[in-house]
């Protein structure tokens, strides 16, 4: 049944990276200038991948489809990124991360690639150090970090303003060194419409010009698919709204495996949706619940009375106040994974006890740390730590220096003050661990073809820590692909130049070309955001943060009729040689419409609950996730079989060696 080989090497756990590096097959520097290599996609993974392989000496040809490689969706991360360097002296240590990332996960990923990114992660800090990337400090000079979400060290990182914006700043610049140098050829404003397959390998893509429609063709020895998950499947989701899996859902459709697609995942600290108009939601950094405390009213009649304004947060007095996530987990509190928290606030919100006015918010409060923080700096300052007014103001002061950034967005968005009143969050679609499924080389089932960062499944399992995303995409481009991609491209080097003007490349774009013309031509009469919108609300309501068999199936056939509709239906403004938004989002909706019934079918297919893939009849009596290790530890790989609602499963069994397969608790 299964074709998958995930070319995991043999031997100890902590020696297979060195030893596979150690026994790969290199290319010389000479040969590497002969080479080329498209990189499709500039976000953190694309972009240092993109840089990287520049310094080495290949040829590379970097796309994206926003106006500038900066402004590439990873430059939204707020948090930080996540490395084992124990500057705290807090226990952490390279297994400690790894076996944090396995059971925040719900052991659903692979041992060997999560080790290895635990492994190469102390390099990223160093790498983004040399960049200039502006970390915090501490007092004794080094890096400051903090503890997220899952873990009980602190082990990210983090930059002034946006991490994510910093990190991608740094590989952006690198990436301009090469520009100058003529070793990245950049072609932004470009979106990748097929990949061109040439005797079983993959030998370039085919490409839109956004800005005039002109489609090109575009050779190389290889194809690096960087370009993110596909968060944007249920409409509102934290993503920006040109994020989408075109690129990768491309290459499922050419023979590419996608893997666990139903695996996605909630972030808990979002601002609360505020109306029917929204094209994204902001998120909020998870940094917060360092500090924050996350409550609503212990009575359904309190939580009434501020949904309907007759009552303010503040005026519930701490003996009324539920802090239900220290009440169910009391080893993490506020900390527990995104997963935890995210069904946890559901669960309250559901109940009755939602303290905004869809009932669907939850309150994260900064009073206590604000007093703390004050009294602290008021007894190290020999000033009277029992002046309530001068506890407050210093401790505000404290808490802006850390989260400054956040608070400053949540009051002009939210138009409320933070220091003062609690904000108000609630969980929204973010990253997904689903993707196309790669081996140990981050090689899809294309020979020639490989995903990195969040376009692939790999590293997470069915949960991602916080902070963990930046982490793998840098690990990825900086430190992983150069190598594993020279092994294959070691046969690569009597090739030469690759022609476009083959059979293969004119067939794809005379394919492309008869797609575009269909749906500019089609006589429809709803717009691209309906059927977004409208697959986006299915998502939500029946494969959001829980689902059941029921809803699953009604899903599978929801989506199949709208996607039936679409095509029929929509309608395109606009003409097909021109700059035409309409179309690109038009060419994206359809893409996530094929996806949607894959989803579903994966969240059908895995009876049980693990991370973010809750089945509702897989629960323990207090609502927490039932695995079933015995018939579930495996990777879904589906293979497109021509028609989105039949595709083929393929299994890669999970092993585990080195560690202890346990139910997941934070109690």
């Amino acid at each position: 049944m299964s074709k998958l080989n995930s070319k995991i090497p043999k031997g100890p756990l902590a020696g297979k990276w060195t030893n596979h590096k150690g026994k790969i097959n290199l290319v010389s520097p000479s040969n590497k200038r002969n080479i080329d290599v498209i990189v499709v996609g500039t976000g953190l993974a694309g972009a240092s991948a993109s840089a990287t392989l520049a310094e080495l000496g290949y040829n590379v040809k970097s796309f994206c489809f926003q106006d500038s490689p900066r402004r590439a969706h990873s430059i939204a991360a707020q948090g930080g990124i996540n490395a084992a360097k124990n500057y705290q002296g807090d226990g952490d240590s390279t297994y400690r991360l790894f076996y944090d990332t396995i059971k925040g996960g719900d052991y659903r990923s692979r041992e060997a690639n999560v080790f290895r990114l635990a492994e190469v992660s102390g390099n990223i800090i160093d790498q983004c150090v040399a960049q200039g990337v502006p970390f915090a400090r501490d007092y004794g000079g080094l890096l400051d970090n903090r503890s997220f979400g899952g873990v009980q060290v602190s082990r990210t990182f983090y930059a002034k303003g946006q991490t994510g914006q910093q990190l991608l700043l740094g590989a952006y610049s690198a990436m301009n060194r090469q520009i100058a140098r003529g070793k990245i050829k950049m072609y932004s404003r470009h979106e990748m419409m097929d990949i061109v397959v040439v005797k079983g390998k993959a030998r370039g893509i085919i490409a839109r010009n956004l800005v005039n429609g002109e489609i090109e063709r575009h050779s190389a020895h290889a194809v690096v698919i960087a370009s993110g998950g596909y968060g944007n499947i249920f409409f509102l989701s934290t993503n920006a709204m040109g994020s989408n899996v075109s690129a990768a859902w491309k290459i499922h459709k050419k023979g590419a495996f996608f893997a666990n697609p139903c695996f996605t995942q909630i972030h808990p600290t979002c601002i609360p949706v505020s109306g029917d108009y929204q094209s994204k939601l902001t998120l909020m950094s998870e940094s917060l619940r360092n500090d924050g405390r996350i409550w609503v009213p212990k009575e359904k009649a309190d939580a009434k009375l501020i949904r309907e304004g007759k009552l303010s947060p503040i005026d519930i007095p701490e003996n009324k106040r539920d802090y239900y996530l220290e009440r169910r987990y009391p080893a993490f509190g506020n900390l527990v994974p995104r997963d935890i928290a995210s069904r946890a606030a559901k669960e309250r919100c559901d109940n009755g006890y939602g303290v905004n006015k869809t009932g669907e918010a939850v309150y994260l409060d900064f009073s206590h740390a604000i007093i703390r923080y004050g009294e602290e700096k008021a007894k190290v300052s020999g000033l009277d730590s029992s002046d309530s007014k001068l506890v407050s103001k210093l401790g505000k002061e404290i808490v802006k220096q850390k989260y400054g950034n956040l608070f400053q967005m949540y009051e002009k968005i939210v138009d409320e003050n933070p220091y003062e009143l609690p904000m108000k969050i609630y969980p929204a679609v973010h990253y997904t661990m689903g993707g196309v499924w790669v081996d140990y080389n981050l090689m899809t089932s294309i020979p020639g073809c490989f995903a990195i960062g969040e376009a692939n499944f790999s590293d997470h399992g069915a949960n991602r820590l916080g902070a963990s995303a930046l982490m793998q995409g840098l690990a990825d481009g900086y430190f992983v692909l150069p190598y594993t991609i020279g092994d294959y491209l070691s046969n690569e080097i009597s090739t030469g130049e690759i022609s476009t003007d083959i059979p293969e490349f004119e067939k794809s774009e005379k394919e492309i070309l008869e797609k575009l013309k269909k749906l500019i031509s089609n006589k429809g009469e709803k717009s691209v955001d309906y059927y977004h919108k409208k697959l986006g609300k299915i998502m939500w309501n029946k494969c959001g943060m829980s689902r059941n068999e029921k809803d699953l199936k009604s899903a599978i056939t929801e989506i199949k009729d709208l996607r039936e509709d679409f095509h029929k239906n929509v309608k395109i403004p606009g003409g097909l040689n021109e700059f035409n938004e309409q179309l690109a989002k038009a060419t994206r909706v359809s893409d996530f419409l094929e996806l949607g019934e894959l989803f579903a079918i994966d969240a059908l297919e895995r009876n049980e609950s693990c991370g973010g893939h809750f089945r509702e009849e897989f629960q323990t009596d207090d609502g927490e996730a039932i695995r079933d290790d015995k018939k579930f530890k495996f990777v879904s790989a589906w293979e497109y079989n021509d028609d989105p609602s039949k595709p083929i499963l393929h299994k890669e069994d999970l092993e585990y060696e080195d560690i202890e397969i346990k139910t997941r608790s934070y109690k």
